[in-house]
């Protein structure tokens, strides 16, 4: 006992008698009965926001005591966290109850984080930030949460592609859901119209994939037995005026669940691959699908290269499909698929859908999921990214792999370029010499290809801010080839974001 407690304690026992007790607090002095906070809800639509909470504390007559103490908590700091002097400030996207205590009494608001559209006008990245989104060198154009686009709680959203129509020179978006596809007309990228929503033919899924041929959408779900190939004729979309929830014009049944699909606007012909579940599945590799009647899709035939994928059944992932148009003159004018297939990428001849040919693989040590990948514009460099070489350890950034593949026959490995982050990467496409390369909790980034072979990175926008550690929500996929020069990115659980790069 320090000497100051030691001296009030003999003369209480003086005052009162060696065998009576201390003198205790006057049972007239006000106690805390109650505490209201100020504003009753709280709703935060910002990343990082901050919010001024006020505490009142009343006796049990009502009676305010302002010199009570108060103490905060929150009971989802990872999502609205409250210091001491009662700002609470937004961290994720969900639900949290705030309390303020003091003795006994408490109370309490619900504050939730829940992302509101920002159009209107371009929100430059200044300060290393866009409207609360981290960045760099990336502008925001305009943003739609997913409420916005129709999506009701617990749905997310995953891939994506693009469409402008011939014949009235609009753009749209066509954004994946684990419940179906939404249409977005982003001719004005300032102010995004959502026009409606094509729902799943099957059960949901985390994986929904599109692509655009002759005016048609096609779509493809993965763990969705009985989805097969949606078919939606894109022409609908000129004559919508309120958000419409949309029936399909023609299912191609030849697939049952996939994972994703391809097409090569320039032969007409479609590749799913990661096929199961009934069907015509092709090892999982590449179930080709001739398209010239748009709404009638014919089967065309299998590839697969059981030297690849973890099961050795040619599993494909994810492929890209061109008419050649590179340095290798032997493939002149040939179709060719550059597939990743989870141990290798896997480079085949086409051009014959009845006798596709094996031309070369292309592999490395340490690989973990070889996922996407995408051709330089003059076909002489395959970038990829590996899913799951993050999570597993193998490296601590980032991890972009650089093919040289200007002798098909002969693919090599020259370039690991490493990101500034150890966010997964996921799918990446390449404009001119831009390379958009979406990496799930990091967001999207642009790195400049002009060399290959020493790639640059010029910038970046974090559509997940929370974290950039290894996982799989924020920055799905994009599209980076609309005609008004935006880059349209979905994000998990935060949305459409359209940006621009100055």
């Amino acid at each position: 006992m320090g000497r100051s407690a030691l001296t009030a304690a003999v003369l209480a026992m003086v005052a009162g008698g060696c065998g009576e007790s201390p003198v205790g607090p006057d049972p007239t002095d006000p106690v805390a009965a109650d505490v209201v906070i100020a504003p009753e809800t709280l709703t935060l639509t910002r990343w990082g926001e901050t919010a001024v909470l006020v505490a009142t504390v009343l006796d049990d007559a009502g009676a305010e005591l302002p010199d009570a103490q108060v103490a905060w908590s929150s009971s989802n700091p990872s999502v609205v966290s409250i210091g001491d002097d009662g700002i609470a400030m937004s961290r994720d996207i969900g639900t949290a109850s705030i309390t303020a205590s003091s003795g006994d009494a408490e109370g309490s608001v619900i504050a939730t984080m829940a992302y509101a559209a920002i159009t209107g006008a371009v929100v430059p990245c200044t300060g290393g930030s866009a409207a609360g989104f981290p960045c760099s060198g990336i502008d925001l154009v305009s943003f739609l949460p997913l409420g916005d686009l129709g999506a009701p709680n617990g749905v997310k959203l995953n891939d994506m592609w693009g469409w402008t129509d011939g014949a009235t020179s609009r753009q749209y978006v066509l954004v994946g859901r684990t419940d179906g596809l939404t249409f977005v007309d982003v001719t004005d990228a300032l102010n995004p119209q959502p026009l409606g929503h094509l729902p799943a033919a099957a059960a949901p899924a985390t994986w929904r994939d599109v692509k655009v041929h002759a005016n048609h959408a096609y779509v493809v779900a993965d763990g969705s037995p009985g989805h097969g190939v949606q078919i939606f004729d894109l022409t609908r979309l000129r004559d919508v005026e309120e958000f419409t929830t949309f029936d399909e014009d023609g299912r191609y049944a030849g697939v049952s669940s996939v994972h994703n699909i391809a097409i090569n606007e320039e032969s007409g012909f479609a590749y799913a691959v990661g096929s199961g579940g009934g069907g015509t599945t092709c090892g999982g590799g590449l179930h080709m699908i001739d398209l010239s009647s748009p709404l009638a899709p014919t089967f065309a035939g299998c590839f697969t290269d059981t030297t690849t994928g973890n099961s050795l059944t040619g599993y494909t992932h994810d492929v890209q499909c061109v008419m050649y148009d590179g340095p290798d003159a032997d493939y002149a004018g040939r179709e060719i698929c550059i597939g990743s297939n989870e141990t290798a990428i896997s480079i085949a001849d086409v051009t014959d859908k009845g006798s596709p040919v094996a031309v070369s693989t292309g592999t490395y040590p340490d690989s973990r999921y070889v996922h996407q990948g995408w051709l330089t514009e003059d076909h002489a460099w395959f970038i990829q990214n590996d899913e799951l070489d993050e999570l597993g350890g193998v490296v601590t950034n980032t991890r972009m792999l650089v093919w040289d593949v200007s002798d098909l026959d002969d693919p090599v490995l020259v370039e690991e370029h490493f990101g500034p982050t150890g966010a997964v990467d996921h799918n990446m496409y390449i404009r001119g010499n831009l390379l958009f390369h979406s990496n799930y909790h990091f967001g999207i980034r642009v790195i400049d290809i002009a060399d290959p072979g020493a790639p640059v990175e010029l910038g970046f926008f974090d559509t997940h801010p929370p974290d950039d550690a290894p996982g799989f929500d924020g920055s799905w996929s994009n599209y980076p080839w609309l005609a008004n020069g935006v880059v349209a990115v979905t994000s998990a659980r935060e949305g459409l974001f359209l940006l621009r790069v100055p």
